[in-house]
């Protein structure tokens, strides 16, 4: 189905009545009456898709497992601010209540942010438990492609993707976020790969998914807090607009693929690679002595790391983020120019 189809049909379906809640896509396994009791949609974000305006997606499990409070919620409304800031419309996804929420209110990100690791990390497996426990969820990379690839959003953005762990090839610890990206077409703007991965073999399997990588600007893949990995990207793009056409020319081919556009952290912001290696050595070794493996590693990682660089890499995150809040906003208003100039020579 074309995006302007989609639109059409999106625009039938918004009216003042049901502007909280109401079905996006009815390819949802959800009755229309259980959808509309499920999912509620802030106004903000609502009425720009309503417009065709910009939206950004950004997930949630950096604010529940990311950071302490009240450090998180700031943070998140950083982020919203800078996508705002820049043209677009924020639309941070949660559940909440066992209701798949896009876009959050401040009372919202207070909650989530309080209730900190209690709130559970959902990846694709666990939405349904959840949402059927009446939950409250943070949404994961591949949770917050779903959802907001269901809600018509097209770009996504997040801190670092999830990969391939190191000893991946016995552990088999792989990320849902890469067959997540192999599957739903989205365009998600990160700053690569999270450095505590095994980069390599995380590229060679999105490379198997068939998934767009580029580097934003640069001829070298970024590593998360590091502006180089030593790595090659598939492709290099050049502007948020050089983005915008791979994203519609994308969904013209039907293609069910998504996209990885991997935007380097700003250089006053960069981390010491040497330091950095040494840090994240010593907190693996730390998670390998205690045990901790799967969704808890990741989280485990990335506070030993802050806590062992006295806190220059934390900054280093919070950085890239806001720098891939900007970007990915201003990808958002180049599609959505596109989009609005082929819908109406369409017209």
């Amino acid at each position: 189905e074309s995006s302007a189809r989609r639109l059409a049909v999106l625009k039938q379906q918004l009216t003042k009545e049901n502007i909280k809640t109401h079905i996006i896509s009815q390819k949802m396994t959800y009755s229309k009456k259980d959808f509309k009791t499920k999912v509620v949609y802030q106004e903000e974000v609502l009425d720009a898709l309503r417009n065709n305006e910009p939206v950004v997606a950004l997930e949630s499990t950096i604010i529940s497992h990311g950071m302490p409070y009240p450090q998180n919620v700031e943070t998140a409304k950083r982020v919203e601010a800078t996508v705002r800031k820049y043209g677009a419309v924020p639309a941070t996804i949660a559940i909440l209540e066992g209701r798949v929420c896009i876009g959050l209110s401040d009372e919202d990100l207070e909650v989530l942010g309080k209730r900190g690791k209690s709130v559970t990390k959902c990846s694709r497996r666990d939405l349904g438990l959840v949402i059927g426990r009446k939950g409250y969820g943070a949404t994961t990379v591949a949770a917050t492609m779903i959802l907001a690839h269901r809600a018509g959003i097209k770009v996504f953005v997040t801190g670092g993707i999830g990969g391939v762990h190191y000893d991946g090839e016995n552990t088999m610890d792989i990320s849902a976020d890469l067959n997540e990206l192999g599957k739903t077409p989205l365009c998600v703007i990160s700053a690569g790969v999270k450095s505590i991965l095994d980069i390599g073999r995380t590229l060679e399997y999105l490379e198997t998914q068939g998934v767009a990588v580029g580097a934003y600007q640069s001829e070298d893949f970024p590593a998360f807090f590091t502006r180089k990995s030593g790595y090659k990207p598939h492709c290099i793009f050049k502007s948020p607009q050089d983005v915008a056409n791979t994203i519609s020319e994308t969904h013209k081919l039907g293609l069910r693929s998504g996209i990885l556009c991997a935007v380097p952290v700003p250089k006053e912001y960069e981390a010491d690679s040497e330091p950095l290696e040494e840090a994240t050595q010593q907190a693996l070794k730390e998670a390998n002595s205690k045990g901790i493996k799967g969704k808890d590693i990741t989280p485990f990682l990335l506070k030993r790391i802050a806590e062992i660089t006295k806190g220059n890499s934390l900054d280093a995150n919070i950085a890239l983020v806001l720098n891939n809040a900007k970007v990915g906003a201003q990808i958002a208003a180049a599609y959505s120019k596109l989009l609005n100039k082929t819908s109406n020579v369409s017209v």
